[in-house]
């Protein structure tokens, strides 16, 4: 039995610690908090659950009374360079857009970079579409955070399924393996 624990916002009838509920993450999320080399970001890790057909951030945001400047939209992106793809993951506010064409691009030393079409993000990432999250990416993506969530006390990211959603310290997130924070990766 876990403890049941008061998430800093938003609507929900319960959180967990995460690592106390990782059978509700996609493997490569729990296995990612589980073998984290911060354990004190990896403890601070609440898992709060919600319905699947909610999980497109809009949506989520309004059933679960979450403003988009706590909630952080992870993007997969695929980045082209003499005829090579190398994937990375970008984290911005809800609120905002990532800057493919110029910060990523120049960031990845890309001739090009875009969004990863959805059946790519979700087979290299072994997570679900909707909810990708920055923990447990692949081993060797980077990770480019925008400076705004690296700042945010708490930040509601993707568990790695559709179900659930994880909330921890912006601060955390900057911990995370590959992770570069990165300021002007979101624009309005």
């Amino acid at each position: 039995m876990t403890d049941l624990l008061r998430p800093p916002f938003g609507n929900f009838t319960a959180a967990h610690r995460a690592l106390d509920v990782a059978d509700q993450l996609a493997r490569p999320v729990a296995e990612a908090l589980r073998g984290w080399r911060e354990q004190e970001a990896a403890q601070a890790v609440l898992y709060v659950d919600s319905e699947p057909d909610k999980a497109d951030t809009a949506v989520f945001c309004q059933a679960y009374d979450v403003a988009a400047d706590v909630s952080a939209n992870c993007v997969v992106v695929a980045a082209k360079r003499a005829g090579t793809t190398t994937f990375a993951a970008c984290l911005v506010l809800a609120d905002s857009q990532v800057d493919v064409n110029a910060v990523v691009r120049k960031r990845l030393e890309a001739r090009k970079a875009s969004f990863a079409p959805m059946d790519t993000a979700v087979t290299e990432s072994g997570m679900e579409y909707g909810g990708i999250t920055p923990v447990g990416l692949p081993c060797g993506w980077p990770l480019l955070i925008d400076a705004a969530v690296a700042a945010a006390p708490h930040v509601l990211v993707g568990s790695g399924r559709r179900r659930g959603k994880l909330i921890l310290p912006g601060a955390a997130l900057a911990l995370l393996p590959g992770a570069e924070v990165v300021t002007g990766l979101a624009k309005s």
